[in-house]
């Protein structure tokens, strides 16, 4: 195995797969390290309608499996190990892999995407793709004219919720304090919508129903002695409490911003260490999209070539 590449690539989502494609079709050999979700988080959803080329929709799997084989067929090679350490302080940048592999690399493409944060409820995990999301741009389509919950009160939470009122027939938003965190703009937004029910106080116990989420156990002003249980019926169930990128093993190195996401220069992916681009969600607090990923793999690639050539 040689352990010096030209073009690494960390991630195996739609970013780090683009990048891939785009690098290996310009002769570079890049190597692609699947991590800890190969495929990326797309893979935790079911059907993908959003993507073009697919007018009938796409399982997830899939699409990234195809993402790969296309990747393959320009020469990437694709390995399976977690990144444990990088050090970015010279060229080439030297990575250390749980399999006890170190490799040196001439450019680096960071694609760890971000995680989305969840309650940490056993339901969450035995309904995922089965009523539980994390994202409502991916998967309100399916709710239409159904019933949903989106759990959180910050801007992103308050952004989801009249994204689903314009799709479901009815979404309860569930809030744990007793007034919303987010900007004015969006509060009034989803107060002045009337398909959009708030219930303050209010925290999930669990999730139930036979073959997908059906409704959610709740309770209000838990510890109090005004603790009250209900429960409400629901078709889907969104995590909107934010999102943790995977960028933790480069803060030594790069700047971050205060959630964590990898900051680059303008419209590029360029970091402030010279030869490491980042791509896809690790870098993007905004869009989250597959598609919006895969083309900042692209520039990533343009740009590491571009960097090599140099």
């Amino acid at each position: 195995m040689d352990n010096t590449v030209k073009i690494l690539i960390l991630g195996s989502g739609p970013a780090g797969y683009t990048a891939a494609i785009y690098a290996g079709r310009a002769g570079m050999n890049p190597v692609v390290y699947e991590g800890l979700q190969p495929g990326g988080q797309l893979t935790t959803t079911t059907e993908i309608e959003n993507f073009p080329g697919y007018p009938e929709g796409v399982d997830a799997n899939e699409m990234m499996e195809q993402f790969r084989q296309q990747a393959e067929r320009f020469g990437t090679e694709v390995r399976s190990a977690i990144c444990t350490k990088a050090d970015l302080s010279q060229r080439p940048f030297r990575l250390t892999f749980d399999d006890g592999t170190e490799v040196l690399a001439e450019t680096l493409i960071i694609a760890t995407g971000a995680s989305a944060k969840y309650l940490g409820l056993s339901d969450e995990e035995k309904y995922r793709g089965q009523g539980v999301s994390a994202c409502a741009t991916c998967d309100g389509f399916f709710y239409r004219k159904k019933t949903v919950a989106v759990v959180g009160g910050g801007d992103t939470a308050c952004e989801e919720a009249s994204y689903l009122a314009g799709l479901a027939s009815k979404v309860y938003m569930i809030v744990r304090r007793d007034q919303l965190r987010a900007s004015e703009v969006m509060q009034q937004r989803v107060k002045e919508n009337e398909k959009i029910e708030i219930l303050w106080n209010t925290q999930t116990l669990g999730l139930f129903g036979e073959d997908g989420v059906e409704g959610a156990h709740l309770v209000r002003n838990l510890g109090t002695d005004k603790e009250e249980k209900f429960d409400i019926q629901i078709d889907g169930f969104f995590l909107a409490i934010g999102h943790r990128p995977n960028s933790l093993l480069f803060k030594d190195y790069l700047n971050l911003d205060e959630t964590g996401y990898i900051m680059t220069e303008g419209q590029t992916p360029c970091t402030n260490v010279p030869g490491v681009f980042a791509a896809g969600d690790v870098a993007d607090p905004l869009y989250r999209q597959a598609i919006t990923a895969a083309a900042s793999g692209c520039k990533a690639a343009i740009e590491a070539k571009k960097f090599l050539e140099q």
